[in-house]
């Protein structure tokens, strides 16, 4: 059969077309090298009309939800928290927990693979989507947009899991092959550039998701760049995008029930991936993190140093945190997601990419930094009252306030996202606070290693000092 005749039905619950340009599957394992299609329809027949268009697009959604890179969210929670200070595997530790991981063994790679994978995913709609003639200029835009945003998203992660990497901005297998690693600056630029552009691009709201939350808009697209301006220490910058999320209080409030934050489409989301109404009808987050019942051991427990960290009256500490007695041991696990499993054609909880409280605890930060103290702990008691907690004093010094929007962060996103990891990161906290409660610590483990099979096949990577 020729390509160019070549017809597939898309479907957002299975790989999308364009993951049948690139390789088939995420058993590809050239990462960056996505090879150049055979016998498979074209790029551009897959971007031939709005709903074949659309289609590919929603289709990263749905890749996002299986690839190894997020797991819906649970890989990034889980592995990245036992990076950090936050979490330990019941029966380990594991690699993640030690900070010994290789290059060799693989146990970093998925992030890589998974990456790199939607980034082309992402290049291979904004080169087709120009010379499409059958999409309307409209939807065009639209796309291009979500397109931008999953480039930005992915190498923003992939910057801050392996430091310099890559910087893959088209398709071309012989481009791609030999791309040595980019300056974290140069990829931030692009990843600023990406986000700025998509911000022109996108809906202000979620109408073409039926009102759900689960394609990101105009303050996706925001909340990112927010947190981009952050770490990279532009205040002012960061101050302002997060701003402009919260000022539109008719979409985005936070919830005051905690219980409610990682409900389906409620007030604090701004970008969820919806769960799959298949089996076990929950998130991978809640089916992991979750024991059976509670006598069960759990797959992950929350470290000693987290437990502490909850000032006693939090009720983040009430609501998102429960245990398990599993033989006369009390073990403590995260419970952001509650259901373990659920019904079908029920799914109330949803995958939790971005939301508000992490766009007022960004311009607490900002404001501190920007010496405007008394705004910063406006933005901090928001957070605090909405966990139950007293108003910070009014006369803090910036140190101090630069320690609560830490101390908030931490009990915040515990278990979510590897923010604690990222953040110990960004803050030159790592070795300080790792060193001290991890015997095998080492500075280079800041870094995830680059995986082996990508330095084989690109003669122009290097490896992470402190991996073979």
């Amino acid at each position: 059969m020729k390509n160019s005749k070549m017809k597939i039905k898309i479907n957002s619950r299975v790989l999308i077309a364009l993951s049948l340009v690139t390789c088939g599957s995420l058993n590809c394992r050239k990462l960056t090298l996505v090879p150049e299609p055979v016998n498979t329809i074209t790029t551009v027949e897959a971007f031939s009309t709005d709903a074949t268009a659309t289609s590919a697009i929603v289709g990263i959604y749905s890749d996002f939800l299986n690839h190894r890179f997020s797991n819906g969210s649970e890989f990034p929670s889980s592995y990245w928290g036992m990076s950090a200070d936050e979490l330990r595997t019941f029966g380990g530790p594991s690699r993640f927990e030690t900070n010994t991981l290789d290059a060799v063994s693989g146990n970093s790679n998925g992030f890589w693979i998974s990456g790199y994978y939607d980034i082309y995913l992402a290049n291979a709609a904004l080169e087709a989507l120009p010379i499409s003639d059958n999409v309307s200029p409209a939807l065009k835009k639209q796309l291009s947009g979500e397109a931008e945003f999953f480039r930005a998203f992915f190498h923003f992660y992939l910057l801050n899991i392996y430091g310099d990497v890559p910087l893959v901005m088209s398709t071309s297998y012989r481009v791609n092959t030999i791309l040595p690693r980019s300056s974290s600056s140069i990829v931030y630029r692009q990843i600023k550039a990406d986000l700025i552009d998509a911000q022109e691009k996108l809906a202000d709201d979620y109408s073409l998701s039926n009102g759900e939350r689960i394609r990101v808009n105009r303050f996706g697209a925001t909340a990112l760049l927010a947190r981009v301006y952050l770490y990279n220490q532009q205040w002012d910058s960061a101050e302002a995008q997060a701003s402009s999320v919260i000022a539109n209080n008719s979409l985005y409030q936070l919830n005051n029930d905690l219980n409610e934050t990682f409900l389906a489409n409620n007030s604090e989301a701004i970008l969820q991936l919806q769960t799959p109404d298949i089996y076990p009808y929950a998130t991978k987050e809640g089916n992991t993190f979750n024991p059976s019942n509670n006598t069960s051991r759990p797959n992950y427990y929350l470290t000693n140093q987290v437990l502490a960290a909850f000032e006693s009256s939090d009720l983040r500490r009430k609501d998102w945190v429960d245990s398990t007695n599993f033989s006369g041991t009390t073990y403590y696990y995260p419970h952001k997601y509650k259901i373990f499993v659920g019904t079908q054609g029920n799914n109330s909880e949803y995958y939790m990419i971005l939301r508000l409280a992490e766009q007022y605890l960004i311009r607490a930060e900002a404001r501190a930094q920007q010496n405007n103290l008394i705004g910063a702990i406006s933005d901090l008691n928001v957070i605090r009252e909405r966990a139950g907690l007293s108003d910070l004093p009014p006369l803090l010094t910036q140190p101090e306030l630069l320690a609560a929007v830490a101390q908030e962060r931490r009990v915040e996103f515990f278990a979510e996202w590897g923010h604690r990891w990222l953040d110990l990161k960004r803050t030159g906290q790592a070795d300080s606070v790792l060193g001290a409660i991890k015997p095998t610590w080492k500075p280079t483990a800041k870094l995830y290693p680059i995986p082996a099979p990508e330095l084989i096949n690109n003669a122009n990577l290097t490896q992470n000092p402190g991996y073979n």
